[in-house]
């Protein structure tokens, strides 16, 4: 009787999952439909067996499809925009590196896109006028190194929260149209592009222009000259008897060198022929020479965390969940298996779910996958230690399940979820965006969990090892909290290696190891991602010999001020707060050092952000928007006002 009325209470709570995402679910495939699929492009996931928020390349936020990122699967066919109208909270499409062309999709459709990212793919088509309208929130276009043709569509440049405007690499011709405001990033090189550059744009950098032999004016050297010469006729028609003149010219010394060619020719068969020589005699060496492909020595193969069929899911009949806090223990593994689960997100390393008990406590439940590398009794023994750990700012692992082929953790859920989606992700139109008071009090508490971290795990190089925005969650105060901690010893070495942090640092890079100082400068990428609000996933190259990345994007660009492009325009300041900003900046790029020895330890990064934070204390003007009301803040010092840049 126990065991069917557990499988009822299971098929219930699948069915409600099902049913909770039943119109993502079908609107995305009939997305699918309109796709040419790769052999190896991970979209097998996409079927009515899972949700959409575990399929490949589907980003979520509270279990709705926020954004899609397929990248570099070798898709083809043109793209059903339509079918994705579905999905009402779809804010970001990424189709970069594939092998897309057909119409121009409808982007419009989606009225709430803030990023549309198509480069480098096979599109050749002209790209309609209205292609853009109503779009009032879309802040990202990236078009670059594809074939399209045509003006580029005057709504575009319509766009009010525009930002940045890749159409590098194509074949755009006619003029620039008039931009109603200052981008951050843009690229207009390598087109066939005319006329003067508008005056918006005459500060940029001559090189965003470049391979348009027709284009005019600032910065270009290249002068705009008046339509009359100074005779008073119309310079058109001057230049076209120039032009006839040139090409007589120009047909006239063709005809002699013809002439010429044809002559010598004949003199030299002649001599030949007179000397019995063939006019050209075989090279000696092989016929043919066949290059086989295949991975080159050195080469490093890419690994889908979805491209591998999935194994159906074993239910777990171990009954026991180890506790690591006293105050959770009124639960067991039943329990969990029991309650109604929604899906949080999936990942390389393993999904997260969210359940409700039976007795009302709401919890997280996060499947590990690749967690292989410590035995049983070792694995304990670090999750033990990770038990220890008390800190404000770290979300504390409640309990653990142990079985060798996969590891569950559960925590806390966090409702106000992560500050990837309050930066990047899925937001409600109506919710203001994260002040620059709320930012500065999200570094300040993300050091401090580090510092702790690095004081309690000092056997391990990388205590944290994977820190970036999505793994930082937000309280109710907006008061950080940090996730996936402390799991270097534990993780399989080589998915690791493929998928953390800690292993896209410049010295693991170029030298192959990790130090203390690693998770400092995973440090200064958050910083740099809070200021800029740009998400450093979107600076990856289809060139892999290229090395830009957030990090080097803004030492280009940082001369010793602040400038525009270095600050999120969606972040809400308050009053003579350039110079706050400018000093978190020094120090984020200070954290990035390259040079190991020269990058700043854990302790003196706190201490520069401890410093910045006294420097406000008593400061009434100086308050979040998030404040609590317990902490008798408000909002009256707030001043939506831009930053006033020199």
């Amino acid at each position: 009787m126990e065991t069917t009325s557990f499988l009822l209470v299971s098929i219930v709570s699948l069915f409600f999952v099902a049913a909770y995402g039943l119109s993502e679910t079908e609107s995305l495939l009939k997305f699918k439909k309109s796709l040419v699929i790769g052999e190896a492009s991970g979209l097998e996931s996409w079927d009515r067996k899972n949700p959409p928020c575990k399929w490949f390349g589907i980003l979520c936020d509270q279990g709705y499809v926020w954004g899609l990122r397929l990248e570099n699967i070798e898709l083809s066919g043109s793209l059903d925009i339509e079918a994705l109208t579905g999905l009402k909270s779809l804010r970001s499409l990424s189709f970069m590196n594939n092998k897309l062309r057909g119409p121009f999709p409808k982007f419009k459709k989606l009225g709430a896109l803030k990023s549309i990212y198509l480069s480098n793919n096979q599109f050749d088509v002209k790209i309609p006028k209205d292609a853009f309208d109503g779009m009032g929130w879309l802040k990202k276009i990236h078009l670059e190194h594809n074939k399209f043709n045509g003006e580029i569509p005057v709504s575009v440049a319509k766009i009010p929260k525009l930002l940045e405007l890749r159409l590098d690499g194509n074949q755009f011709t006619g003029q620039i149209p008039e931009f109603t405001h200052k981008l951050h990033i843009l690229n207009f090189s390598n087109n066939a592009l005319s006329g003067p550059i508008p005056n918006i744009l005459r500060t940029m950098d001559p090189k965003l222009f470049e391979g348009n032999k027709e284009l005019c004016g600032k910065p270009l050297l290249t002068e705009c000259y008046s339509p009359y010469n100074l005779s008073g006729e119309p310079k058109a028609s001057s230049m076209k008897k120039t032009s006839k003149f040139l090409y007589i010219v120009a047909a006239v010394v063709a005809v002699i060198l013809a002439l010429l060619t044809i002559l010598g020719l004949i003199i030299v068969l002649c001599r030949r022929r007179r000397n019995k020589q063939p006019l050209m005699s075989p090279e000696p060496g092989p016929s043919s020479f066949q290059r086989r492909g295949g991975i080159q020595k050195g080469d490093k193969g890419k690994y889908s965390c979805h491209s591998k069929k999935r194994v159906a899911k074993k239910m777990i009949h171990t009954t026991k969940l180890s506790f690591l806090r006293d105050d959770k223990g009124n639960f067991d593994l039943q329990d969990l298996l029991k309650a109604s689960a929604e899906i949080l997100g999936s990942g390389c390393v393993g999904a997260s779910y969210k359940t409700l008990l039976s007795n009302g406590s709401v919890m997280v439940v996060k499947r590990f996958k690749h967690m292989d590398s410590a035995g049983s009794e070792e694995f304990q023994d670090h999750m033990k230690r990770l038990g220890r750990l008390n800190h404000e700012n770290l979300l504390p692992i409640v309990a653990y399940y142990y079985k060798k082929e996969e590891k569950l953790f559960v925590s806390n859920f966090i409702d106000n979820g992560s500050l990837a989606a309050k930066l990047h992700g899925h937001r409600s139109l109506e919710q203001p965006n994260l002040d620059w008071p709320t930012r500065l009090n999200v570094v300040k508490g993300v050091g401090r969990g580090l510092l702790y971290l690095h004081k309690n795990l000092p056997s391990l190089m990388a205590p944290h090892g994977h820190l970036k925005s999505s793994n930082v969650l937000l309280s109710e105060n907006f008061e950080p909290l940090l996730t996936d901690y402390g799991l270097i010893p534990i993780i399989n070495a080589e998915r690791a290696q493929e998928l953390m942090v800690a292993y896209k640092s410049p010295e693991y890079l170029k030298q192959s190891r990790v130090t203390k100082k690693t998770d400092v400068w995973g440090l200064g990428v958050l910083i740099l991602e809070i200021l800029t609000g740009k998400l450093p996933e979107s600076f990856s190259q289809s060139d892999k010999e290229s090395e830009e990345d957030l990090t080097s994007w803004v030492k280009s660009i940082f001369k010793g001020e602040l400038t525009e492009e270095l600050v999120d325009q969606e972040m809400e300041k308050t009053n003579n707060c350039e110079g706050d900003i400018l000093k978190l900046l020094r120090i984020g790029l200070s954290c990035c050092e390259v040079d190991v020895e020269k990058r700043l330890d854990i302790r003196e990064v706190v201490e520069k952000i401890e410093d910045l934070m006294k420097e406000r204390e008593g400061d009434d003007d100086f308050y979040s928007t998030y404040a609590s009301e317990v902490d008798g803040r408000s909002s009256r010092g707030l001043s939506s006002e831009g930053i006033n840049f020199s």
